[in-house]
């Protein structure tokens, strides 16, 4: 039996379809049949492409272009007439033993950054002879290297790594989002995914593919304004239960991520052992030591479990607890980290359930490896949900992904390396049950959830430009700002 859909989850219509190969040039083919030219778009694309790199570079900063023999090619030379007050270099490359020389020539120069379209989506082969050579003079530049659409080297066939490829700092993809770029190893060579769309290609059918990449442009106007009227009893209330003896900070983490999307009221409940110091660093959060059952009220709009309760002093009732809530009570659910393992599988209620695991957790609730999980990521999403009665799925990790068993699921592009610290998660679940707690939100909880994953990463985005070295008890400032 198919497992039923939540209420809310399919009304919100993702806009850019992760494409393959042939579907990528299939849209180029109806484009060019329709009277679009494509030197348009390549002129289009250049332009693009110079936008973007003069948001990140300063006057006078020195770039390198190579220009390989292809469209990618193509697109790299459009950019030049839009390059203003920058020094910059291009150098047309075809595969002869003198690029290689000229290539080591302007590297040694010591460009600022270098842009590089040798190759495109369509290589099946690995590169081979001066090719190969040029690769890997490219790798030992010390700067940063940005391709375009795809590193050149990366292959549509396989995993993608199939010989020596581009190691770039940025990917800047164009069009759509191309499903070899989010192949299991793609990620060490494509760096931060960039998506560069409207390009001048025709509208592009969204029915292409089950997966989506999100666009920021959904969230202009959301969440929607409250209305003039509103108190904190028709704003929701949720209630965290986490921490323990040596996790205290994960239920504070989670409490401030909740306190960010601001819900009419946040109750915490924790193991009496810690509450005097997870009360005190919490103002505005009504903190209570768990006392079973009965602790939790009947106002509650969502319940968010899981962060750290890995704490021994979490008993078998009270998960035994969590399990009868997370099956018959009809309020949102958002369940994290050792929580997980307590699930119970099978349909529910009806009411949005969530589950936020990162590969490893996913593994275990499939009983299966973590290489597997990551293999097929999106494969790992559908069997969660199916598994776990239709609930939403937010499989974390390099480029998250937000869906369930049936209907489209959204890869975000948004975050960075360094949330990958000890904390995030946390504020990632508190944060998603702020907002699904509040009764405005629940009635697309796609888009909320697809909103706030997008949010918290653009929130570690923004840290990681303001300031080196941050932690996670910065995250809800940036989620609330």
């Amino acid at each position: 039996m198919e497992p039923e859909l939540r209420p809310g989850t399919q009304s919100f219509q993702m806009s850019i379809p992760v494409l393959s190969v042939a579907a990528m040039r299939d849209w180029e083919e109806r484009s060019w049949s329709e009277g679009i030219d494509p030197w348009d778009v390549i002129a289009q694309v250049g332009k693009k492409l110079a936008a973007r790199y003069l948001s990140s570079s300063q006057a006078g900063d020195s770039l390198l272009l190579l220009a390989g023999p292809g469209h990618n090619g193509d697109d790299v030379r459009a950019m030049v007439p839009w390059l203003f007050q920058r020094r910059v270099e291009l150098l047309s490359v075809n595969g002869k033993p003198e690029d290689l020389i000229r290539l080591e020539t302007h590297l040694a120069q010591g460009p600022d950054a270098v842009i590089e379209g040798l190759f495109g989506i369509g290589l099946n082969r690995p590169l081979e002879g001066v090719w190969a050579s040029i690769v890997e003079v490219l790798n030992r530049f010390s700067g940063p290297v940005i391709s375009v659409d795809v590193p050149s080297g990366l292959a549509s066939t396989g995993d993608g790594i199939i010989g020596p490829v581009v190691q770039a700092r940025e990917t800047w993809t164009i069009g759509a989002l191309k499903e070899t770029l989010l192949k299991t190893h793609a990620g060490a060579v494509t760096g931060r995914l960039v998506l560069l769309k409207d390009v001048g290609l025709n509208a592009l059918e969204p029915r292409l593919s089950e997966l989506h990449a999100y666009d920021p442009h959904d969230a202009v106007g959301f969440p929607p304004p409250r209305p003039a009227h509103a108190h904190k009893g028709s704003q929701g209330w949720v209630g965290i239960l986490g921490g323990g003896a040596g996790y205290h900070g994960a239920a504070v983490l989670a409490a401030r991520g909740a306190a960010s999307a601001q819900p009419g009221l946040i109750r915490l409940w924790v193991p009496p052992s810690v509450y005097d110091p997870v009360a005190s660093r919490l103002e505005h959060v009504m903190v209570e030591s768990w006392a079973g059952e009965d602790s939790l009220p009947g106002k509650l709009t969502c319940l968010v479990a899981g962060p750290g309760m890995a704490s021994k002093e979490w008993t078998q009732e009270t998960f035994d607890t969590l399990a009868d809530a997370w099956m018959n009570r009809p309020i949102a659910m958002v369940v994290d980290a050792s929580a997980l393992d307590r699930l119970p599988t099978g349909k529910t209620v009806g009411a949005p359930r969530v589950i936020t695991p990162h590969p490893g957790e996913a593994a275990r609730m499939l009983s299966c490896t973590v290489a597997e999980v990551e293999a097929d990521r999106l494969q790992a999403l559908r069997a969660l949900s199916d598994r776990y009665g239709g609930s939403l799925v937010v499989l974390k990790g390099h480029h998250t992904l937000v869906g369930q068993a049936q209907g489209r699921v959204t890869v975000h592009l948004s975050g960075n390396p360094y949330l990958a610290q000890g904390g995030a998660g946390d504020v990632l679940a508190g944060w998603l049950g702020g907002l699904l707690a509040q009764p405005a939100l629940q009635t697309d909880v796609l888009r909320t959830l697809c909103y706030g994953v997008w949010r918290h990463g653009a929130a570690a985005d923004t840290l990681e430009q303001e300031v080196s070295g941050w932690t996670p008890d910065r995250l809800p400032s940036r989620l609330a700002g």
